[in-house]
């Protein structure tokens, strides 16, 4: 029989989960342990840096000085700036910054500010992960005390509230009241009923013509008399619901490639509950795009289609090209990826969430509950991009006391999904930690898979501001395939560049050919050398699908009920709309 010792051994490490579990209710699902070893690899390593301290503290007393004397002319009239904001940052554009005392205030951050980067960074000896997730740190919390974010120190509040005597401060109050409600009660935000899937957004006619325990696949109705001979299948990423690519009749890709005689199917991913927590990458790729891989030609009855993939979808998508292309399989005739990255040795602030430490809190989490709930993972994303989402929002909605419109991708972008504990943790350790795909470790059906196999012609879409998957990472398509990559790079960021109709104000892409011939050419030096073209990139991406697509035909029937494909239901189906 076991003794004390024994049992203690056996239940030690599932009360940690538990306890872990628990914990991450609390803290977005961010290990405490990587930021304790984050600070520590950086508090000992300062201390032991003599020189970098008289160094820090001689920036110290020159900003004081400069300050100083700013302080001295701004009191007696205006005056140059004499440190400027981050060309990202906008929180001080408004005219009244540049009176006194708004612009001594905001001064005096910016050089506060510009203090602590030097402070966090350049630290001989600590590692670069935990200097960016240092300094990613000290950069939110100092965002939280910026003079934007008070009532005081707020030109533009000051005067909203002398305006309104007040009113703005009762309604940010009421908005803040109502705020907290919703969250507490586990409700989505407000006016996210406005954009109902089926009713106001994915509304591009089809029907489901495939169901398995993962995937539902539409097939949208054509409209045109003639269609390109060879369908398009559109994955989405399973961390967000595939409808970005069908918001708004105006600004639906789908729709737009129905219009231009194009057979398009889409994958829409089931949002995975507890009972799902064994699904793994196997399955994503098995019944996900290899089951409609064979629905789609059988249905078309074609021998040959497109892939489209967008963010984790295209990496998925290029994972079965590869093993398409081990096995002899010519079945997929081109690879579009969107804002998708097969190198994960650069993933840009996103790797400051994800280490070995991460990686296992997250373990706990899922281990507990079965999935990664899409709030959870949400507050990541959130922290990315703080001073839109949370400071300038908090300003707007509870100082200045108004309330900015929900629009379709605010409303997407909180419907938030979930991830199986399986699935989440093989693709955070075997693409994320381990960049197994790339280095050609990563293996299909016990089989590696290499990317310099895929011989299709390969469009990669990248966005200048994504903070899930940076351009330059994007970019390595170039370096890992050895085929023909066309490379857009668009203006915008990760969702906002890829929704990126005709006719929407201030968009711009650059686009190049690189043949399987033509030498390497860097990043830096490709945007340098690509001329900037105004206007959307989807006439672009288009063009360059169709004529890939064949011929022009009569359009395929909806489904194939002969084979096994029969109309299940009208779009967007059932799995869409699970919360």
């Amino acid at each position: 029989m076991p003794n004390d010792a024994d049992r203690t051994a056996a239940h030690g490490p599932t009360q940690d989960r538990l306890l872990h579990a628990m914990l991450g209710k609390f803290t977005l699902g961010i290990s405490p342990a990587a930021l304790a070893l984050a600070f520590d690899d950086w508090l000992k390593h300062l201390a032991l840096a003599p020189g970098k301290q008289t160094e820090l503290i001689d920036k110290a007393l020159r900003k004081l000085h400069r300050l100083t004397l700013y302080a001295a002319h701004a009191a007696r009239g205006p005056c140059p700036a004499c440190i400027d904001p981050l060309p990202q940052d906008t929180r001080f554009q408004h005219p009244d910054w540049q009176r006194w005392p708004f612009n001594l205030y905001y001064q005096a951050f910016l050089f506060y500010q510009q203090w602590w980067y030097n402070a966090t960074t350049d630290v001989r000896g600590v590692s670069r992960h935990h200097e960016q997730v240092v300094t990613f740190v000290m950069r939110q919390m100092l965002d939280m005390i910026a003079p934007s974010n008070f009532v005081a120190t707020n030109p533009e509040v000051l005067a909203e509230t002398l305006r309104s005597s007040g009113a703005n401060l009762l309604q940010g109050v009421g908005n803040w009241w109502h705020d907290a409600e919703r969250l507490g009660a586990g409700r989505r935000p407000e006016g996210i009923e406005a954009y109902t899937a089926g009713r106001d957004v994915a509304v591009t006619p089809g029907k489901v013509v495939f169901r398995n325990r993962l995937i539902e696949l539409i097939q949208y109705a054509p409209a045109a008399k003639t269609v390109h001979a060879e369908p398009l299948l559109i994955v989405p990423s399973w961390i967000m619901k595939y409808y970005i690519l069908d918001l708004s009749p105006e600004n639906s890709l789908v729709r737009y490639l129905v219009g231009k005689g194009h057979t398009v199917f889409m994958i829409s991913w089931k949002n995975p509950d507890e009972n799902d927590r064994g699904l793994g990458m196997h399955d994503y790729l098995h019944m996900g795009v290899m089951d409609a891989i064979d629905a789609v030609l059988a249905i078309t009855r074609t021998r040959g289609l497109h892939g489209a993939g967008y963010c984790l979808g295209g990496t998925l998508l290029t994972i079965a090209a590869a093993a398409m292309a081990r096995e002899g399989d010519a079945r997929l005739k081109s690879l579009t990826l969107f804002a998708s990255e097969l190198d994960f040795t650069a993933p840009g602030e996103l790797s400051l969430f994800i280490d070995e430490s991460e990686v296992a809190w997250l373990e706990d989490i899922m281990w507990d509950q079965g999935y990664l709930d899409g709030r959870q993972m949400a507050g990541a994303f959130t922290l990315l991009n703080s001073k839109d989402l949370v400071w300038s929002r908090m300003v707007h909605d509870y100082l200045m006391g108004k309330r900015r419109p929900l629009s379709d991708l605010m409303a997407w972008n909180a419907d938030a999904t979930r991830l199986p504990s399986r699935m989440h943790s093989e693709y955070l350790r075997r693409l994320y930690l381990g960049n197994d795909l790339a280095e050609g470790r990563y293996r299909v059906d016990g089989k590696a898979v290499a990317l310099s196999d895929i011989r299709l012609p390969i469009f990669a879409v990248a966005t200048q501001r994504d903070h899930v998957a940076p351009w330059r990472s994007v970019y390595k398509t170039h370096l890992l395939t050895d085929t023909e990559v066309t490379f857009l790079l668009a203006s915008g960021g990760h969702n906002a560049g890829i929704v990126s109709e005709p006719g929407h104000a201030r968009r711009s892409y650059q686009v190049a050919l690189h043949k399987s011939s033509d030498r390497y050419l860097d990043p830096e030096a490709w945007a340098a050398a690509t001329p900037v073209q105004a206007g959307s990139w989807w006439p672009e991406w288009q063009r360059w699908l169709a004529t890939r697509s064949g011929r022009r035909v009569a359009p395929p029937a909806t489904g194939a009920p002969a084979r096994g494909y029969a109309p299940l239901a009208e779009a967007p189906g059932s799995y869409v709309l699970e919360i």
